[in-house]
Formats: C-alpha cells, structure tokens, sequence
C-alpha cells in the first residue's frame, strides 16, 4: 500500500479508479484489484462503486450445467 490518501479531486481525477474498474471488469475480484493498485481492500471496493461498477454477488461462478441426480 502506498499510504497516500486520495481525496477530494485528487480522487476524482486519479487513473487508480479506472485501473480498478478495468481490473474487476476483466474478471479479478476485488482482493486483488487491491493488491494491484496498491490499496486496502475497502479502498478498491470504494472506488469501483465510485467509479460506477456493479458488483458481483460473493460466491464465484455458479455453474447451472450441474444437475442434482433424481
């Protein structure tokens, strides 16, 4: 973590927002899209509802191919 806080229009304007959002977009989950960009986990998550991204539910991939047998 680098430690520097980003506020106010340093927040708005910083690219770590979009790099976030293409992250999670892409597929990583948030832990590490934190890792990557370098902040806490509470911090990724912040900017990528800033950054308007909808989350995924917890859990993972829930795969409908699999059939419980009758």
């Amino acid at each position: 973590m680098s430690g520097t806080r980003l506020t106010g229009e340093t927040r708005t304007r910083t690219r770590t927002r979009t790099r976030a959002a293409k992250l999670y977009l892409a597929g990583c989950t948030i832990e590490p899209v934190a890792r990557q960009i370098g902040r806490s986990y509470g911090t990724a998550r912040t900017l990528l509802l800033e950054a308007g991204v909808k989350l995924r539910k917890p859990g993972g991939h829930q795969s409908t191919s699999f059939r419980a047998a009758n």
